[in-house]
């Protein structure tokens, strides 16, 4: 018989981290453990006021699932009983584990895949002062990364990119800006990010209230996060978007983001993977779609400032298994 425990737990971050939309100090993640008596294994998730979810609230839902858990409840038949979101993350991506290992193997065997070595993932820079992000920038680049995640909102947008580029010449840029630019000239924006060589723009416009994408062009790849959470919107998107970003916490798990990554190579998107901030368990679970995207964000556990043991090693802009 299995038993499921569960828990929230507050991680300090190591320094703020800005968005278009606010800044945090700290991350408040909820852990669901699954146990059969010989096996353990943990899932992550965070939840997220944006989409209506708090630590309560998804400590909530697992209350409520328990019990169907307790007595044997399948992780295909998860995706039937429980919506979307970040509680079923945590739960599905534990399901997988524990399956893993009551047949003796790493998660990688069970999907039928190779394991990689690493991953080359992005290095955020949190919104700031265009000072503080070309700064932050440099020392990143020193540090080895070779993509950067640029955060911004509808202050200097171009002049901020500008002097990220100088300080990393060689980087691999995209930005997001959080749904924060309706209203702007989408078509000249694009137009001059496309001379700083940036290679992807994230949700530049308010989930669903995206139409604009479709009247402007696009020099530079537009990728759909907000605007896309599972499988179902993925069809809806295409006369907007040229890339999806798969989040678990959004989709509601590892068995519902492989089936969107296949969905998405079917009609003709590309994949990035992301995350929400969180410690290693959460984006080890993440790592077999991450291996199958063009661009990859899972750097959530590089702002805590102290990751779940055992943690992945991040260097040179890659993660390490």
């Amino acid at each position: 018989m299995t038993q499921m425990t569960f828990l929230s737990a507050e991680l300090p971050l190591a320094k703020p981290f800005a968005i278009s939309r606010g800044t945090r100090t700290a991350v408040t993640v909820v852990r669901v453990t699954l146990t059969d008596g010989e096996f353990t294994a943990t899932g992550e998730c965070t939840p997220t006021a944006h989409y209506q979810e708090s630590p309560q609230s998804v400590c909530e839902q697992l209350d409520l699932i328990r019990p169907l858990v307790e007595e044997g409840l399948t992780r295909e038949a998860l995706q039937e009983v429980m919506p979307i979101g970040s509680a079923r993350n945590a739960l599905d991506c534990a399901m997988w584990r524990l399956d893993a290992a009551k047949q003796g193997k790493t998660l990688w065997q069970l999907l039928d895949m190779p394991k990689p070595v690493s991953v080359i993932t992005a290095e955020t820079l949190s919104l700031d002062s265009l000072e503080n992000m070309e700064k932050a920038a440099g020392i990143a680049v020193a540090g080895g990364a070779q993509l950067l995640k640029i955060k911004l909102d509808r202050e200097q947008i171009i002049e901020k990119v500008a002097a990220i580029r100088a300080a990393a010449p060689l980087a691999t840029l995209v930005v997001d800006a959080n749904e924060a630019w309706q209203g702007l000239d989408l078509g000249s924006l694009f137009q001059a990010l496309h001379e700083f060589n940036v290679a992807m723009i994230e949700q530049p416009l308010p989930a669903g209230n995206d139409k604009d994408l479709v009247r402007c062009l696009h020099p530079i790849p537009v990728c759909a996060d907000e605007s896309c959470h599972e499988r179902s919107d993925i069809a809806g998107l295409r006369d907007r978007y040229e890339m999806i970003n798969i989040k678990l916490d959004k989709c509601g798990g590892l068995t519902e983001a492989l089936a969107m990554t296949e969905e998405a190579r079917r009609l003709g998107l590309r994949i990035m993977v992301g995350c929400m901030l969180g410690s290693s368990i959460a984006m080890e679970a993440a790592l077999p779609v991450a291996v199958q995207a063009e661009r990859v964000d899972l750097d959530g556990p590089i702002w805590l400032a102290q990751d779940a043991e055992p943690a992945l090693r991040y260097e040179n802009g890659e993660v390490w298994l």
